[in-house]
């Protein structure tokens, strides 16, 4: 992949850096899914202590992206294909509804804000690197949401949106093998003059249809690389 990290003996200064530098490693797929996560070689890595290691996978637990087994060993969470349709179902209630309110409640400022975001996230876009693009992505959906105004809705679409990150990196590699990269900042761009026309149902259509694109080429991601059919059950939250 275009955005893997070389996973190399670091100095470290605290718990923040064995932080940032495993949370980019996790969302890059570098450090795949069920990778054993072990403290003492953590510790040697980073040149520090296993306290501010520690530290590190405990907040990394509290965004779902480490898991403690009954062992007490930790391992990078598994992506959960099985609840996917769950997932998804969620960030398009989340989409939509901090889509709305932003369309009906933003303001000048926010207009600039969320414009600047977009083209930072067609920045992202053409540097291929997926971690850049997912981080710029999710940014992009924040400025939407904070212009909603509804701090409760942000915060929960922001969560939905970082267990997202690892499968969004899945999607980007569908629609740069497809060609159909250009569909992500254009719907983008799209929702962006809904919110500027203050068309509120408009920008809920489109917030729909960008969620089901995720939903579909994830999809369709993981039936090109798996020999067995996966079985989705009903998908009728983003159809």
């Amino acid at each position: 992949m275009s955005d893997e990290i070389e996973m190399k003996r670091v100095r470290g200064t605290g718990w923040k850096s064995v932080y940032d530098t495993l949370r980019n490693e996790i969302l890059a797929l570098t450090l795949p899914p069920g990778q054993l996560l072990d403290e003492m070689t953590l510790a040697e890595r980073f040149d520090m202590s296993r306290s501010p290691v520690r530290e590190a996978l405990i907040r990394l637990a509290g965004e779902d992206l480490v898991v403690t087994l009954s062992n007490r060993s930790t391992i990078v969470a598994p992506i959960e294909v099985a609840s996917f349709p769950k997932y998804v179902e969620a960030l398009d209630v989340a989409q939509r509804m901090n889509t709305r309110l932003a369309a009906a409640l933003r303001t000048e400022a926010d207009l600039k804000i969320i414009a600047k975001r977009q083209k930072e996230f067609e920045i992202a876009v053409k540097t291929g690197i997926h971690l850049k693009m997912s981080e710029a992505n999710k940014q992009f959906h924040m400025a939407v949401a904070y212009a909603g105004k509804n701090g409760y809705l942000a915060s929960f679409y922001e969560r939905l949106l970082n267990q997202g990150q690892r499968m969004l990196h899945l999607h980007f590699e569908y629609l740069e093998r497809t060609g159909d990269g250009y569909l992500l900042t254009d719907e983008h761009e799209l929702m962006l003059e809904a919110i500027r026309a203050k068309d509120v149902e408009r920008a809920d259509e489109l917030a729909h249809a960008h969620t089901r694109q995720f939903q579909n080429n994830f999809i369709a991601f993981l039936r090109e690389n798996y020999t067995t059919e996966v079985s989705f059950g009903p998908l009728a939250a983003a159809e």
